[in-house]
This record gives structure tokens, sequence and C-alpha cells, in this order.
């Protein structure tokens, strides 16, 4: 081993500490497990202590850890390039640009590549924008998540009181763009109490009549999250997706379907397949990139798109050989078998979450889509009453026992499960076992 690799492996708990000062988090929470490691769908901490990884180290480890073949395409490239200049081409880039368009739904066959999802919802912006006349405002849904960058930070509910306070981008509202918001169509437990056709007929006519009273201009866009992950895995109804498509079409603007979660995890390539529902521009990243930086957008061949000598998008890292090589990778494996593995288990999981929710109400609600899974803990199935205080300590006795649940970002009353798309049903099994053990020491 290296020596410079063997330092950092043998870090100890005091040296740690100490280095600690020198580092400040973008995001996330101190406390947790000191990852050394990880294979498959388990990772080990600096105690050598193993975990069920149900996050995908934030949805994007697709294969898992140290997946054989992605480290094996790895090693054979990395020899040939590493990093490459965006304005020089590539045979990588080539083939997964040609690879995303041929899998992508009706005439969207071009790509544009950046590094992270923010700054791919950037680029569709920018293509909006160019295409749009006159248009100025974006229309996003009610508790979206869009990332933090100055452009999208306003799309996401960090930048509103949707927890009750301001979170993340208050002390930076001076440098966003603000967003015109519109009710998500949630199917369980909306803020009218009305049953689910109704809200969501009543959100197709507030969207409507914001379009026509409420903006100056045309929308440029809408940014619509298929399942709206961090709100809490709420998968819009697909006939409120084709009713928006009507009304984007309806009043000249652009539908964006935000794939950054969905691409890949709910069992099909894309949401827009799932749902039968085609926009106007996807936009991936997160485990496009199978592990790696990656991330990027598709647009229809009816819009303008990004033409040199332009420079409206530029990015260092936008052309990450070893990244798209990996990409390309993933995806041949998602074609042969993960995305099938993916439908499978993803049903197995909700039947037996069912079968749970039997012997726990409190699980109120479970939402699944592929391994794009939620469930909802209330105090009771009736009132439905969130219960946030229970389930942080749910997900925390889960983490005490080897598994790692995410959380609703809006509402922390939803726990997430979607662990790697590779995982097999033992695997499965270990995940319910620690759930239910972690259900029984909060609420029994």
């Amino acid at each position: 081993m290296d020596k410079l690799l063997e330092t950092i492996n043998n870090l100890d708990k005091d040296v740690i500490q100490e280095y600690s000062k020198h580092l400040m988090l973008g995001g996330g929470t101190r406390g947790g497990p000191i990852v050394t490691r990880g294979k498959g769908v388990y990772f080990w901490d600096q105690n050598n202590k193993k975990y069920i990884d149900c996050t995908s180290q934030s949805w994007a480890l697709y294969l898992g850890f140290s997946n054989d073949e992605i480290n094996r395409v790895i090693h054979e490239h990395i020899e040939n390039m590493t990093h490459i200049h965006q304005g020089y081409d590539t045979l990588s880039r080539f083939y997964l640009a040609n690879k995303l368009a041929t899998l992508a739904p009706g005439d969207l066959n071009r790509v544009s590549f950046t590094i992270s999802g923010g700054l791919a919802i950037e680029a569709a912006m920018k293509i909006a924008i160019k295409n749009v006349h006159p248009a100025r405002d974006f229309v996003v849904l009610w508790d979206s998540y869009a990332g933090t960058t100055i452009g999208a930070m306003g799309a996401s509910w960090i930048s509103t009181k949707s927890r009750g306070d301001y979170l993340g981008a208050n002390n930076l509202l001076a440098l966003t763009k603000p967003f015109i918001r519109i009710p998500n169509p949630v199917t369980y437990n909306n803020p009218f109490g009305v049953d689910a056709k109704t809200y969501t007929d009543m959100c197709l006519t507030y969207t409507r009549e914001t379009f026509k009273r409420g903006i100056a201009g045309k929308p440029a866009g809408v940014i619509i999250e298929p399942i709206q992950a961090s709100a809490g895995q709420i998968i819009l109804p697909k006939r409120y997706l084709i009713e928006m498509r009507k009304i984007c079409d309806e009043f000249e603007t652009l539908l964006i379907f935000d794939e950054i979660q969905t691409f890949g995890r709910i069992g099909e390539m894309f949401a827009a397949d799932y749902f039968g529902v085609i926009p106007d521009i996807i936009v991936l990243g997160k485990g496009l990139g199978a592990g790696l930086p990656l991330a990027g957008i598709i647009v229809s061949d009816k819009l303008k798109g990004f033409e040199p000598p332009d420079w409206e998008e530029l990015h260092t890292f936008a052309n990450s050989s070893i990244a798209m090589v990996i990409a390309a990778k993933q995806i041949q494996l998602l074609e042969e078998w993960v995305l099938e593995n993916c439908r499978k288990m993803g049903k197995y999981l909700a039947g037996k979450l069912l079968e749970m929710q039997a012997t726990y109400p409190e699980m109120g609600d479970i939402r699944q889509a592929g391994l794009h899974i939620g469930v909802e803990f209330v105090k009771d199935p009736v009132l439905k009453t969130p219960i946030p205080e229970q389930t942080i300590r749910i997900k925390d006795e889960a983490l005490k026992l080897g598994a790692l649940f995410g959380l609703g970002g809006v509402r922390k009353n939803v726990l997430k499960i979607k662990p790697p798309l590779i995982i097999n049903q033992e695997q499965c099994d270990e995940i319910l076992e620690i759930l239910e053990k972690s259900i029984k020491i909060v609420l029994r």
C-alpha cells in the first residue's frame, strides 16, 4: 500500500478530532460512523462495525460500494486518461451522449454534461430562458428540492418555511432567484383533508390560474420531480403529470423533469417512461456517474441548445472521461439485469412493509416505485398526525443495529429506504428485521 494511503487509513480518534477543527460541513451532520470501506450494500466504520446502507450514499451508488465491474473499467481506462478539458472531444463523451439520447423518450436527443445535480438544474433553466419568450419566472412545486447552487437554491424547500423555519437559504436569500410555487398533489394527508382525486384536481386548477394571473409573461419552465424525494417520497399521480404536460403546452412553456433521483431507481431508466409523460428536458445527476461526479440534461430537438461560441455553459470538469465510461458501464448493467432486480426487490420490500403495517398502524403510508421507498409515520392512521421525533428515533435505533436509513427533508416523519439496486432478498430481509426491531423499541 502507498505510504500516504497507509497514513490516512490509520488515523486514530485523537488525530481525527484534531483534524476535524479544520473541516467545515456544507451539508449533513457529524456524529455518525466514520466510513473506512464498503462492499456491495454494506460499509464498515473505523471500529469495523458493519452497516447495511439504505441510502446508497445520498442515493448515488446504484451498484453499491466497490463494484468489481465498475472498478475494472476504472482501472483499465485510467491508464489512458483522467481529466480532459471540456473543449476537447473524447470517445467516452460521444458514446455516453449517444446512449442517453437513444434511451431517452420522444425527441429528447441532445445531451449536455456537467458535474452536479444543482448545476444541471441551472443548465435546464438556461435552455428554458433561451427558448421561452417573454419569460422570467420558473415554477416549482411546494416542498421541491433542486440543490443548493445559487441559481437552484431558491427552488428548494430550504428557502421556505415549509418546516416552520427558514433553513439553509435564509442567510442567502439576497443571492437566490425567486420561484413561483404551486401546490404539490400529495395523495396522503393533504392540507385540505379531501380525497386524493379532489386534491389533485384542486392543484391542477390552481396551476392553470397561476399561469394565467400570477406570472409576468410566460412561465419560463415548470421544474418537477416526478417523485418528490426530499419532500417525503411523494409519488405524483400519473394523471397529474399528464395534465401538467397539457397545461405547459397550452401556456407555451417547458416541462422539465428533475430525474436526479428517479433515473434508474424506479425500475425504468427514466421516470418519463414509468409515468408515460414526455417532458421537454430531463435533468440527471446523483447515480448517473456510478459513484463519481457526473450530471447533465437531455433536451428536445425542438429547443435551441448550447452552441459554440456562445460560452453559455462552461465547467472545467464537465468532460470527466472516467465518470463517463463508468456511467456507460452502469447503464449496460442496468439494461442487463439491475433494472429487473430493482423492480423485483422493490415489490418484495413493499409487500413485506405492508404486512408489517398491519401490526404497526403508525406506518401510516407506504410509497414505493422500484427501490424508491418511503414510510410515513403517524400517530394514528385516522388523524394522520405526523410523529417526526419518533421517526428520527427509529432511524437512530436502526443505525445502532447496523442499518442506515434516510429521512424526508421536509417531513421528518418519512423514513426513506433506498438501498443500492443490486440488493438481494436476503439483504432485504435483513433491512426489514432491523426496521421492525427499531419500531418496537420506539413505539412499543
